[in-house]
């Protein structure tokens, strides 16, 4: 499910634990994002660039640490969900 939705340049946003799905669904590698601190090593196992900050996008990919940071998260996902697809993601699985 999740790995189609990258392979059809969906925009895909996750918060706190939920880049451990992208890491099950081997769709880290290459990219940057943030997270829960304690997911950082499973990201960068997976090939993943990891970086604390409030909010991360990276080709129609959002991420955020925690539920402090939703309203910076809520206003860059609906920013990706209005540009649409993004080409760069489905080429990136």
């Amino acid at each position: 499910f999740v790995r189609d939705f990258f392979a059809q340049g969906k925009p895909v946003g996750v918060i706190c634990h939920g880049p451990w799905t992208l890491v099950e669904a081997d769709v880290v590698k290459g990219r940057t994002l943030t997270s829960f601190p304690t997911l950082q090593t499973d990201i960068r196992n997976a090939g993943g660039t990891w970086v604390d900050q409030e909010v991360v996008t990276d080709k129609g990919l959002v991420t955020s640490r925690n539920p402090k940071d939703l309203p910076a998260f809520c206003a860059k996902i609906v920013e990706e969900f209005a540009e649409g697809r993004h080409p760069a993601q489905a080429r990136s699985v």
